[in-house]
């Protein structure tokens, strides 16, 4: 199933999308709907297969009865998790690093007396180098849960930064809580996959990584966090990691990578995390931008107005622009 948050009629809904995303399932107000499950997609992951089972059931229902769908043009999408329990987000592509670094060291040697010989000596010097700590386990960080927005929905540009960035990632929800879970077992602790647009402030990002401790308000800015456009159940994607993954602005093409480049998987992301600590229903594990899957690899940043799109395979597209205040 392709499950959505919604806001119709002055209320957050949650259902499935139907007739390839042109209609909506409402499952409040499906024949045989309704109930404490259905409250919220956190309520229905909360509530197990059961309730799972009981949403397809709703969903072939009103596809062959024709009856309980609405028009999804006449709702407004949100976030198909408003808040999420958790967020972590990984580095699990090792191009995007690669990449990263080496445009890093080609902008810093640019301001040497000589750039070439400077790129030349930072290249031997191991500046800008992946570290030997990343391929040994994998790296997160904790995004604020509280600056989820939706698909169509506008990030304002912080007013503290002067390079705002994208970042084509997508992500894992967790639907069984567990800890000290075997690598083996995690596929069964996830609930299905969305798409996640890290949005970033790259020059607050570069001052506030010199101490060491972040980041901070380099990522965590209103509706940052881009999610959506709906939650594809794990059934659905038997393969999660065989997805061509795109991202254009304004229509423009500017990167494409697959999920099949993970070199840390959400296995390894689900074992690593779940030592001696609980995994939590609802906890989002996003995967780091794939590579060439941002303007820092490229050096083409965002301007006001800009419309982002993510896309991945079997998923759909998340648009989201960027504008000033």
């Amino acid at each position: 199933m392709r499950l959505v948050t919604f806001w119709a009629s002055g209320v957050e809904r949650t259902g499935a999308l139907i007739n390839g995303d042109r209609h909506i399932v409402d499952f409040s107000a499906a024949r045989g709907g309704g109930g404490p499950a259905f409250t919220s997609m956190q309520s229905l992951i909360e509530a197990g297969p059961a309730a799972l089972d009981r949403a397809r059931e709703i969903v072939a229902d009103a596809r062959r009865s024709g009856r309980g769908a609405i028009d999804t043009a006449s709702v407004k999408l949100l976030a198909p998790l408003p808040v999420p329990e958790q967020i972590r987000d990984f580095l699990c592509f090792e191009k995007h690093l690669i990449q990263a670094f080496a445009r890093l060291r080609r902008v810093r040697a640019a301001a040497a007396p000589d750039p070439e010989k400077a790129l030349r000596e930072m290249e031997e010097r191991g500046i800008y180098a992946v570290p030997k700590i990343w391929y040994e386990r994998p790296s997160f960080y904790k995004p604020n849960r509280f600056s989820v927005c939706g698909t169509n929905e506008d990030v304002a540009w912080p007013a503290y930064s002067q390079t705002i960035d994208y970042e084509l990632e997508f992500a894992c929800v967790i639907g069984t809580r567990g800890h000290d879970i075997p690598k083996e077992k995690a596929p069964e602790h996830i609930f299905g996959y969305t798409i996640f647009n890290d949005f970033s402030a790259r020059d607050e990002q570069s001052l506030e990584m010199l101490s060491t401790l972040g980041p901070g308000k380099g990522k965590d800015f209103d509706n940052s966090k881009a999610i959506g456009p709906c939650i594809v159940t794990a059934d659905e994607i038997p393969a999660p990691y065989a997805l061509e993954m795109t991202v254009r602005v304004n229509g423009e093409e500017r990167g494409r990578g697959n999920s099949g480049e993970m070199h840390w998987k959400y296995e390894d992301c689900i074992a690593f995390v779940s030592r001696a600590e609980t995994l939590h229903e609802g906890e989002l594990l996003c995967s780091g931008t794939v590579g060439n899957g941002s303007g820092l690899e490229t050096g083409r940043f965002l301007e006001p107005g800009d419309v982002v799109e993510l896309e991945v395979e079997k998923i759909g597209v998340l648009r989201n622009r960027i504008v000033r205040r």
